[in-house]
């Protein structure tokens, strides 16, 4: 087995060897970022990852979670910050998805406050163990709801983009009652987006729910995008 110093080297030595000095400055406005970039593209961000996991594999939840926080906190280059969440997301550590990893993920989340991270996080990590483990997992997302974080806020917003219809209506409802005279536009996105992706299962509740609402016109717009509003 493999500590985890071991693979935040490798996973550091190979995201540098990559790197495309070219791209990292476009890479690095578009995302609006102080953190550098090296130049690699998310695809090979992935296949880096896929590699050198398979030949490091961790040994204990506390060893991931030591590799996952530092790869994410000690980030030199923003690449580094996608490694550790493919790394906390990766197949091997599927059954450490538990409870005790939500306090890691809120340290993340407040760490990395913009979309390219807080919204992998919110859906592939937080999510699933919000599904799995609803009574552990569920007062925690009620109380960001209404967290002074905004990322906290849009992560209770959109944790649950892929339950489907095991989505929780009353968290639903609540984290967008909460948050609906928000002006900032990632808390009304994520109001339309939570919405729309519920519309796959029940679009005449989502209909429903935006006619008795005074949803902001983005948050509206995006909730309708795919179903359009109810007939007069």
């Amino acid at each position: 087995m493999t500590s985890a110093a071991t693979l935040i080297d490798r996973v550091r030595r190979e995201l540098a060897a990559a790197g495309h000095p070219d791209r990292a400055p476009a890479m690095q406005r578009y995302m609006k970022s102080d953190m550098p970039y090296h130049g690699v593209p998310m695809p090979e961000v992935r296949r880096i990852c896929r590699v050198v996991f398979a030949e490091h594999a961790l040994d204990s939840p506390s060893t991931l979670e030591a590799a996952v926080s530092r790869l994410f906190l000690e980030a030199s280059h923003r690449e580094e910050r996608y490694a550790a969440i493919q790394l906390a997301e990766h197949r091997l550590y599927r059954t450490y998805q538990t409870p005790d990893r939500i306090p890691l993920y809120r340290t993340l989340i407040a760490a990395g406050a913009w979309w390219d991270t807080v919204d992998e996080i919110a859906g592939n990590l937080v999510g699933p163990i919000l599904a799995s483990y609803p009574r552990d997992v569920r007062p925690t997302v009620v109380g960001w709801v209404t967290d002074a974080d905004l990322w906290l806020r849009r992560t209770a917003i959109i944790a649950q983009l892929g339950a489907k219809e095991q989505t929780d209506l009353e968290l639903l409802t609540y984290a967008i009652e909460a948050n609906i005279g928000d002006t900032d536009f990632f808390i009304r996105k994520a109001i339309g987006w939570a919405l729309r992706q519920y519309a796959r299962v029940d679009p005449d509740w989502v209909r429903a729910f935006v006619a008795e609402h005074e949803l902001s016109g983005l948050s509206r717009r995006e909730a309708l995008k795919r179903i359009g509003p109810a007939s007069p």
